[in-house]
């Protein structure tokens, strides 16, 4: 067996036994592609109309917030543009919930409070995940199906490279007559388009590497040069016996960090977790994205500034491999380049679903005509 056979036999059981994953995470990436801005054109509870007045303070929203949900607990407060409500968010691991409570930030009105595990987006996004299985079994599979994929990509490059430029002709466009028979077309859309994507999905596959593995995710920081820690991990709060405890430490932090921020699209604080537990704050300079992200984290009772040693931290302390993981979400997205971007990798991610099943009529046609011949 000749060393293109055997790339060929290679991309086509790794190809079926992962088809049907790798369609299924296109497909769902296609859908959540536009998930923001459809939620802004159909949940208007999103927004408010503006006042000519300062938004009121963060322990305000948090007790309107707690007696929203008095058995919850609240991870973090956020307040967005004058036009938009400010959301109280209630996580929790164990046991599991995820809800934003929706509040005019003016009035202090509460507009609605959601459960961010119910509905149409979190269904698609459980699929691109988990595959509607429970979590931890679902993201082994899809990140072992996507670590395939890589190598479906390579062999299947190496399948299309022509020859010789009379065998180039036929990889690069598609060249049909009416004559041509679905086969062929089938087979050119398979290579071809295959060809043209395949840079993409490559990123778009080792970019969701990176949460599917931690040892992948550390392994790529490591070989573009980070040297920070990738795990987010909080310092710690020092109390004092003869230090009096700052009065509203969380409505300090945010004073401050809207005065440092005026700019900034959104500006989030985190209530105290524990009694050394910082007040951690964050601001996103970016419209859309999310790498541009301030991380600052307060002592409690001093609100002394207390500098971490991971990725997440001030930007002006972020390298060039720092930065390059922070902007993971958005490069996977397509929102480091705006709209254009995210309708770039909608279109993408449809042509990468088209390729199983373009691949699998390949192999049943070539299964027909063996039984046949």
């Amino acid at each position: 067996m000749n060393f293109k056979k055997a790339v060929r036999k290679i991309h086509l059981w790794l190809g079926l036994a992962t088809g049907i994953i790798v369609f299924i995470i296109s497909i769902t990436g296609c859908l959540y592609a536009f998930q923001m801005e459809i939620s802004n054109l159909v949940e208007d509870f999103r927004f408010v109309e503006v006042q000519d007045k300062p938004f009121i303070l963060p322990s305000q929203l948090q007790a309107i917030g707690q007696k929203e949900l008095p058995n919850k607990h609240i991870h973090a407060i956020q307040f967005k543009g004058k036009n938009e409500a400010a959301e109280v968010i209630f996580y929790n691991e164990e046991p599991l919930y995820y809800d934003i409570c929706y509040i005019n930030p003016y009035t202090g009105k509460v507009q609605k409070t959601v459960n961010e595990f119910s509905g149409f987006f979190r269904f698609i996004l459980d699929g691109h995940f988990y595959l509607w299985l429970p979590h931890e079994l679902g993201q082994t599979i899809i990140a072992t199906s996507t670590l395939i994929f890589i190598l479906i990509i390579i062999s299947g490059f190496i399948l299309w490279f022509p020859k010789n430029k009379s065998a180039a002709k036929q990889r690069f466009w598609f060249k049909w007559k009416k004559s041509t028979k679905w086969k062929r077309k089938n087979y050119d859309l398979h290579n071809i388009t295959g060809f043209y994507v395949l840079s993409i999905a490559l990123i778009f596959a080792i970019t969701g590497l990176v949460w599917g593995f931690p040892w992948f995710a550390y392994s790529y920081y490591t070989a573009i040069g980070g040297e920070k820690s990738l795990i987010y991990e909080e310092p710690k709060s020092v109390l004092q016996d003869n230090l009096e405890a700052t009065a509203n430490p969380l409505d300090k932090v945010w004073l401050k960090m809207q005065k440092e921020y005026p700019k900034a699209q959104s500006i989030e604080v985190h209530p105290q977790e524990e009694e050394n537990s910082p007040i951690a704050a964050n601001a996103n300079l970016g419209d859309g994205t999310y790498w541009q992200t301030e991380y600052r984290y307060f002592d409690a009772y001093s609100l002394e500034e207390i500098e971490v040693n991971n990725i997440y931290g001030k930007l002006k302390n972020a390298t060039n491999s720092d930065k390059l993981m922070r902007m993971n979400y958005d490069i996977h997205t397509g929102a480091i380049i705006g709209l254009p971007g995210k309708i770039f990798a909608f279109l993408i991610s449809l042509l990468v679903a088209s390729l199983p099943v373009t691949g699998f009529m390949v192999w049943l046609g070539r299964k027909k005509k063996k039984k046949t011949s």
